[in-house]
């Protein structure tokens, strides 16, 4: 069974930016990664026994509060699962910790993420309008999305 490892290295920022960068079309940049690890953020890689790298995930807790920061599975274990289990796991960590709830925003065009989420026990609650810059075009919205924990 796949186990998430918290990550305290400040050099990791460039292996979370270049394994996102290889996957997602909105990645997270080095220097967003070294603030989380340099922050409060809870930065985790989520890894097999076998030492195969899953994805990552970057946790703020406040209070009694969860803010899931960014979430993301690696390409080549894309659509096995893992996403879903990784956040259920993220889920349980938080609660463990004292969180009753977590926070998200996505992008409203990532239907993908949003299923995931809405499968997993959150609900929208709000909307930020022109919230994510674009390649091109207009700024994307973001759906805000919670569940208790």
């Amino acid at each position: 069974m796949a186990e998430l490892q918290r990550l305290l290295a400040p050099a990791a920022a460039i292996e979370l930016a270049a394994a996102e960068a290889a996957c997602c079309a909105h990645p997270w940049s080095s220097g967003m990664y070294a603030d989380s690890l340099a922050g409060q953020d809870q930065v985790y890689v989520y890894r097999e026994e076998d030492g195969t790298v899953l994805g990552y995930a970057v946790l703020l807790l406040i209070l009694d509060e969860a803010q899931l920061q960014n979430i993301f599975i690696c390409q080549p274990q894309q659509r096995r699962g893992h996403g879903r289990r990784l956040l259920q796991q993220l889920m349980q960590l938080a609660a463990s910790q004292g969180a009753t709830r977590m926070l998200l925003e996505v992008r409203d065009s990532n239907h993908a993420a949003r299923a995931l989420y809405a499968g997993s026990g959150f609900v929208e609650c709000g909307l930020r309008k022109h919230y994510y810059r674009t390649e091109h075009g207009p700024r994307e919205h973001a759906v805000l999305m919670e569940a208790a924990l």
